[in-house]
């Protein structure tokens, strides 16, 4: 049972004028990802905090042998069983108050700790919530990703850690920056143990979808723009930290 918000989480997703919640770069985004973590996966129990439709939520359960979802909205829990069934274990809950029996193997913050009102409180929660040998898969978008730096350059928005008009009408509260993220991990008492981008970012998502819809844009692009990322993990679309658990829990 969810407690109360002043937030209305069934209506942060939903597209507005000025910018779409996802567009089809996102999903294009979440296999790059999954490239970049499996490595690090060992299978076992997975948590996914907040699932929008779940179309990442597919892509976990071909890698973990349960996976449990919590998520806020209601409405979105509806979409995303419709995409994976039976598959996983949804959980409708606020993180500040979700409690869980199991531990778990890997936890997954896709793109959501920017919506978080108190990020770092959620984060000491995880810390809790991950098994000895646990890893928290932490991914944000990234404030100094190029495209984000030409808007500035434009005028479109006013420094590369601002939070839009669009952004904020879908619930952000921060932009972050490696140094940022990795600043509210450590106050969060979690350890850092490896750190990185996801995917060289020269365009804005509107136009990926725009060239890519097109033809002009292909995979061989993209796989370039991936392999670009590892170079410049400062440039890419998403930033993100792989965790462990406060040592002082061993």
């Amino acid at each position: 049972m969810i407690t109360a918000s002043k937030r209305d989480l069934n209506t942060e997703f939903e597209d507005s004028n000025s910018r779409k919640y996802a567009y089809e770069f996102d999903y294009i985004l979440r296999d790059y990802m999954v490239q970049t973590f499996s490595p690090f996966f060992k299978g076992g129990r997975a948590l996914e905090m907040g699932c929008y439709k779940g179309e990442f939520t597919k892509r976990l359960i071909k890698h973990f042998a349960h996976v449990t979802v919590v998520e806020g909205s209601s409405e979105l829990i509806v979409e995303a069983k419709k995409n994976v069934g039976e598959s996983a274990t949804f959980i409708h809950s606020l993180f500040d108050v979700a409690t869980f029996e199991d531990k778990f193997d890997a936890i997954f913050l896709m793109h959501t700790l920017e919506h978080l009102d108190d990020p770092v409180g959620v984060l000491k929660r995880v810390d809790n919530w991950l098994s000895p040998d646990g890893l928290l898969y932490l991914v944000t978008p990234n404030a100094n990703a190029p495209s984000r730096q030409i808007a500035v350059k434009m005028g479109l928005i006013s420094h590369n850690a601002a939070v839009t008009e669009g952004e904020a009408t879908h619930g952000h509260r921060s932009t972050y920056s490696l140094d940022t993220l990795e600043r509210d991990v450590r106050l969060s008492g979690l350890e850092v143990v490896h750190r990185g981008g996801v995917f060289f970012k020269p365009l804005a998502n509107f136009q990926f979808d725009k060239l890519i819809a097109s033809g002009f844009l292909g995979k061989d692009y993209l796989d370039g723009c991936y392999q670009l990322g590892m170079s410049y993990p400062d440039l890419c679309a998403s930033i993100y930290l792989l965790c462990r658990r406060s040592q002082r829990k061993t």
